[in-house]
């Protein structure tokens, strides 16, 4: 199939047109954290845990690097944008997969959900872009993870993930409320609010609950992580701000931009969770009328 202008349906221009922030957002996110791996020639600690071996690690860190910014770069581009998601989407997957041997060795461990979490909610994100852009919809083989229904698995799969991140607020307190900036008051107690409001969030998503303003509200709480937490201030400290990771300021500049392309990735799900998107996923196989979801997102926002 050619990777022109007609592969991108209607519905993906527009997604371009009127979700240019968020798709910018996560492009950024995606070209920083491959730069940090071509400049250190390594993978992002824990959030990316490819195996130690030998030889040729630090020449594949190297190489994913440079994969992650030219995919990233193409998805700003018109032109580009169907071949890069058909790109990323597949690399994302992989990412995830890469947590799944911790899962299935402790799984009685809520540490390891964290890190699965936090890259299914990036995988979730992605999936949106795919299902809208990647101009795969008639194809036999993507048509049931694309479109309407690909976009409802991304939420799905967003709604679950979100749940074990929440978690982690609560089952390590105290780790959460160190994080918590020393001139914030009451934080245990907001430990706890963020850890219940992301589940909150999570369960809303889920079960399509308001589901844009519980993805909105994600936004904003990933958005204050990242600034107040793992700010610029963090990446010339002296001391590490997390006991026991690596001191300098490449760890929280990564974990910065892990926040920042998850934040990005809960603005795609909120952006693609208008009330209509379910009910366009009942109707889609029934009748003639394809549907069409950026039509209805389009008249569901006015």
């Amino acid at each position: 199939m050619a990777l022109s202008r007609s592969n991108i349906s209607n519905e993906g221009i527009e997604m371009i047109r009127e979700q240019q922030p968020a798709i910018s957002l996560f492009s950024i996110g995606m070209v920083a954290l491959g730069a940090l791996s071509v400049i250190y020639r390594d993978f992002a600690f824990d959030w990316q845990p490819v195996p130690a071996f030998q030889p040729g690690r630090d020449v594949l860190a190297v190489a994913c690097g440079l994969f992650m910014v030219a995919a990233s770069v193409g998805l700003l581009f018109r032109a580009t944008a169907a071949i890069a998601v058909r790109a990323i989407f597949p690399f994302l997957l992989a990412w995830l997969c890469l947590k799944l041997p911790a899962v299935i060795a402790v799984p009685r461990i809520e540490g390891v959900w964290i890190g699965f979490g936090e890259i299914g909610m990036l995988l979730a994100g992605g999936w949106v872009l795919f299902a809208r852009l990647s101009g795969l919809e008639e194809s036999t083989v993507f048509r049931h993870i694309t479109g309407t229904k690909g976009i409802r698995i991304a939420q799905i799969l967003f709604g679950v993930a979100v749940i074990p991140v929440g978690l982690g607020h609560i089952f390590y307190t105290p780790i959460t409320a160190s994080l918590v900036p020393s001139w914030m008051p009451f934080r245990t107690g907001l430990a706890y609010l963020t850890g219940f409001g992301q589940i909150a969030c999570g369960l809303a998503v889920l079960f399509s609950i308001f589901p844009r303003a519980a993805a909105l509200t994600e936004t904003w709480m990933l958005a204050l992580f990242a600034f107040l937490v793992w700010g610029p201030d963090t990446w010339i400290a002296g001391t590490p701000k997390l006991a026991g990771t690596p001191a300098g300021g490449r760890f929280p500049l990564t974990a910065f931009l892990i926040t920042w392309v998850i934040g990005a990735s809960a603005l795609l799900i909120a952006n693609n969770s208008a009330s209509k998107t379910v009910e366009l996923l009942r109707l889609g196989g029934r009748g003639s009328r394809k549907a069409d979801p950026a039509g209805s997102l389009k008249e569901a926002s006015q």
